[in-house]
């Protein structure tokens, strides 16, 4: 079963206020996950992102398209990074964050949530 992990944006994670050394210190620790991970065969994938302040957002209303500049103010509801994982079930997942060091120094969230997975031959039938 594939999933996505998704680490929860804080309002510091936004600002980029984070000490050089916290930094230092979490990005060695979340290496040797990351080593984990890709050594159990678990991991596809992993990306931080930017500060919304270097997004920006489409919003729709029927045939109408209005681009939203960053950054978004509802620091709960934004994502900071991901991983694509490779796992057995729901719980092989859970088990893997449980042992993730924390991404932040303040208290957060850690969201997982599993691909659809397509039957074979779907997308082929759906061209005709």
């Amino acid at each position: 079963m594939r999933v996505i992990v998704l680490v929860k944006a804080t309002d510091d994670s936004e600002k980029g206020t984070a000490s050089p050394e916290w930094m230092a210190e979490m990005m060695e620790a979340m290496g040797k996950f990351n080593d984990e991970l890709r050594n159990a065969g678990v991991l596809l994938m992993a990306e931080g992102l930017k500060p919304t302040s270097e997004a920006k957002r489409v919003a729709f209303d029927g045939s109408g398209r209005t681009v939203i500049d960053g950054p978004f103010t509802e620091t709960k509801e934004l994502i900071a990074g991901f991983w694509i994982w490779d796992v057995k079930d729901m719980d092989e997942a859970v088990a893997w964050v449980k042992r993730c060091p924390n991404p932040m120094q303040v208290p957060s969230e850690i969201e997982i949530r599993p691909f659809y997975l397509l039957e074979p031959g779907l997308i082929d039938r759906a061209k005709r």
